[in-house]
């Protein structure tokens, strides 16, 4: 067994401290900017320093070892008005217009000030490229957005093929009996064996793949992509109705669903990048709990998998996972799903925690290497608890709701801690702070 101290002594030994300075990520993008996929994890959904943070290195990794494709774990529809508008192909005149179509929640995840300056950021930059060269794109890998996909199939198809969008809408009418919220057809399409929508939304990307299929030879670029972009609407339909059907069956099934849908559309979109004749190397940002190798975890136990252990399998060593973590500060999260955002204060990690293994180090900010560190990673082999904070936060059953048992050194290739953090600033006005105090016999709960 190895001791939490030799763990802490370790972390001491080869971390690199983080002082604001240009130079405190290089020996990070040395390792990532020779891999196609940079896999840039969060502890949280709300926290300001992972979203800086991510967004400077992707600056860097866009600038300076030519990654062109950022992915976000977001839906298709509203990173695509992202999209155009750092493409110049939209008439939104600003990021914060372009980020207007996150309106579901939670908003703040993408309508925040990190990602205003961003976005402002990636549209300058694709201004300075020449005209022969792809320019940066974001995209949305995510699933929830059944009815705004399946409304854009219907829009597309009817600047280019009427009768072809006449059809489309009869088969999505398939829908209407449910009315507009998608967990309402989930409840009952799942308890039914029949009158489902799912032959519908297959039928309807199968029929925008013949025409992507009869297009593969047409020399319009915008024509192609803008079919390409239908075509990925119509398969988040079909998958979004596959994960809202699967939703009263269980965890695993749905999360096995959306992050493979993930995988998909990754892949997806690297294959659109090379029939357009260019050199996919792809940015994505998600959930530590996405982007971690789930074998390494306790979601493994549970059956489940995720995004990074799909990218790790299929792609290798081309493939660099950040992680993120944080002992305590504030956070942007909701009490309930669809709440009102509150910053809301964090608990110190547990004793048993890597969040804690950190935080004893005595080091504020730091980042570790594991990769090419055989000693650290021997000395990291000890699985701890891990804290996961989505877009709920819980404090009162947060050993329960937040924490799951990892071993940190096979699930990330770099992790970045940073022992006090703060919420995300959100464009839109929120609740004011949850600064309850943490009762005295916190963490014990005795």
């Amino acid at each position: 067994m190895i001791t939490a101290n030799r763990a802490v002594d370790a972390v001491q030994e080869f971390a690199h401290p983080l002082s604001g300075n240009r130079h405190d990520f290089d020996r990070f993008l040395k390792h990532a900017g020779k891999c196609r996929f940079v896999l840039m994890g969060e502890a949280s959904h709300g926290t300001h320093e992972f979203y800086r943070t991510r967004a400077e290195l992707t600056k860097r990794l866009v600038a300076d070892h030519g990654f062109n494709l950022i992915c976000w774990e977001a839906d298709w529809p509203d990173a695509l008005r992202v999209n155009r508008y750092i493409q110049f192909s939209s008439n939104d005149e600003s990021a914060e217009e372009a980020l207007r179509g996150f309106k579901r929640f939670p908003a703040w995840m993408w309508r925040n000030a990190d990602i205003v300056e961003l976005v402002e950021w990636l549209r300058a930059y694709n201004e300075t490229l020449p005209k022969l060269k792809a320019r940066v794109a974001v995209h949305g890998l995510d699933l929830y957005s059944l009815h705004s996909s399946m409304a854009e199939v219907v829009g597309y198809l009817e600047k280019v093929d009427p009768q072809a969008a006449e059809e489309a809408r009869q088969r999505y009418a398939c829908f209407e009996d449910f009315g507009d919220d998608p967990q309402h057809y989930g409840m009952i399409a799942g308890l039914q064996q029949a009158g489902n929508c799912e032959d519908q939304v297959v039928e309807q990307l199968m029929e925008l793949q013949r025409r992507a299929s009869d297009a593969l030879h047409d020399d319009n670029r915008e024509g192609a992509e803008n079919l390409f972009y239908a075509e990925q609407n119509a398969r988040v339909a079909k998958n979004a109705e596959a994960y809202y059907r699967a939703l009263y069956r269980g965890r695993p099934n749905t999360w096995n669903l959306r992050d493979t849908h993930m995988a998909e559309i990754l892949d997806e979109l690297c294959d659109h990048f090379v029939r357009q004749g260019d050199d996919p190397k792809a940015i994505i940002w998600a959930h530590n709990s996405h982007l971690g190798d789930a074998r390494a975890t306790q979601m493994s136990q549970r059956g489940e998998l995720n995004l990074g252990q799909i990218v790790r399998e299929r792609h290798g060593r081309e493939t660099w996972n950040l992680g993120f973590t944080t002992y305590t500060g504030t956070v942007m999260a909701a009490d309930d799903w669809d709440g009102d955002g509150k910053i809301k204060r964090i608990r110190p990690g547990l004793p048993d925690s890597y969040e804690n293994l950190f935080h004893e180090t005595g080091l504020k900010n730091f980042l570790i290497n594991i990769r090419h560190n055989p000693e650290l990673t021997r000395r990291l082999s000890d699985p701890l608890l891990e804290r996961a904070i989505g877009v709920i936060y819980r404090p009162e059953t947060e050993r329960y709701s937040h924490y799951f048992e990892a071993n940190i050194a096979q699930q990330f290739d770099s992790v970045i801690h940073f022992d006090e953090t703060r919420a995300l600033t959100p464009l839109e006005r929120v609740a004011e702070h949850d600064e309850s105090e943490l009762p005295e016999t916190y963490p014990s709960g005795v």
